[in-house]
């Protein structure tokens, strides 16, 4: 593991986030500056094209304008104070510092054919899932726009320079293909920033990454979910289910105890003829309490009328934790008892067990 420490000035904890700004406000300071309209659209190819982490780099800019900018605003919005490979090279995690002290988390997990990034929605979370390591912290505040992107530009400006440390398995440069918001934070509490974000990274005159490769998972805010499949971007969405049944889901989810799984099923239902994309249930597998043949038989039953997908996840077990994973076996045998049903079911690749990959772990390693 690498540490880094490098803590923002007060006057950069002062300066205003350019990242939170839209092209139309990009504009709006650059023109106030005294320069003509295309020099915000340059300024914005810096930062979601080129990548650029300061002013400095953007040479096509006069300096005088970088200047002025470098006095008021700032492109860091988060620090990385420790990162960490996994043994086989093809995960790195890294933990973040934000501007006023708060911590944050995102992974890079390298494919074949992909480079998928799982990145924060918000500092900690408020949703209390009982086996997850970041609800264990509570929630401290949400994400702006601005720091949701910035953790995509910073992997972005990674794989885009071989020469940036740390070394991996992975032949660069090369760009992200793929992003899934299921880091810390439950994006759809976060609502609003995490779409300005989402719409920033698939703006084909900013990051432009196609909608198809983002993934929004969330516990289950029924509202949210209604609202989602009006948005008219076709990102996919995700449900962290975990339980077929209120009883069980109830003390893994607490959210459950509001929108329970009837309700949350109408939702995904209402999504799919909404959007006529399939939605896909994720279910963490637990030994001894959500892996049982019975529970597959009643997940079947209950979802196979729906448009769905079942990605089956083996826990990343937090420490001194009564949840740990299932057994392979008893892994397969739930996916096929899925399968029986007619519903498409998959085995998440596990990576990074021993970087503490799961959302939280790694600042809960380092803060013990």
């Amino acid at each position: 593991m690498s540490m880094i420490h490098l803590l923002p000035s007060e006057a950069e904890r002062r300066r205003t986030a350019l990242l939170d700004l839209d092209l139309a406000e990009v504009t709006e300071v650059v023109t106030g500056l005294g320069q003509p309209a295309f020099r915000a659209r340059q300024l914005w190819e810096w930062l979601y094209r080129r990548y650029a982490a300061d002013f400095d780099a953007m040479h096509t800019l006069p300096k005088a304008l970088r200047e002025r900018l470098a006095e008021e605003y700032t492109v860091q919005v988060l620090t990385p104070v420790a990162q960490v490979v996994s043994a086989a090279r093809d995960t790195l995690k890294v933990l973040f510092r934000l501007r006023d002290g708060q911590t944050i988390e995102a992974v890079l997990m390298l494919y074949d054919k992909r480079r998928t990034l799982c990145i924060s929605s918000q500092a900690g979370c408020a949703m209390g899932c009982t086996f997850c390591a970041t609800a264990q912290g509570g929630l401290a505040r949400n994400l702006t726009a601005g720091e949701i992107v910035a953790q995509v530009l910073f992997f972005a400006r990674y794989l885009a320079d071989p020469a940036l440390e740390p070394q991996t398995e992975v032949a660069r440069p090369t760009t992200v293909t793929n992003i899934v918001l299921m880091g810390m934070g439950e994006p759809m509490h976060n609502y609003n920033n995490v779409w300005k974000a989402l719409r920033r990274l698939t703006d084909p005159e900013a990051f432009g990454l196609g909608a198809r490769n983002i993934t929004l998972s969330t516990v289950g805010l029924v509202p949210m979910i209604d609202r989602m499949a009006e948005e008219g971007i076709q990102i996919g969405l995700a449900v962290s289910l975990h339980a077929p049944n209120d009883a069980l889901r109830s003390s893994l989810v607490p959210i459950n105890k509001r929108y329970d799984v009837a309700t949350l099923l109408d939702a995904a239902a209402r999504y799919t003829q909404k959007t006529k994309r399939r939605v896909t249930f994720e279910y963490a597998l637990m030994a001894g309490i959500n892996d049982s043949p019975e529970l597959a038989h009643e997940l079947g039953a209950k979802i196979r009328h729906l448009l769905c997908h079942v990605n089956l996840i083996p826990l990343n077990p937090v420490p001194d934790s009564p949840y740990q994973p299932t057994s392979d076996a008893d892994t397969a045998a739930f996916a096929e008892i899925l399968r029986s049903y007619g519903i498409s079911t998959t085995v998440r690749l596990r990576r990074g067990i021993e970087i503490n990959a799961g959302c939280g772990q790694l600042k809960r390693a380092l803060a013990a």
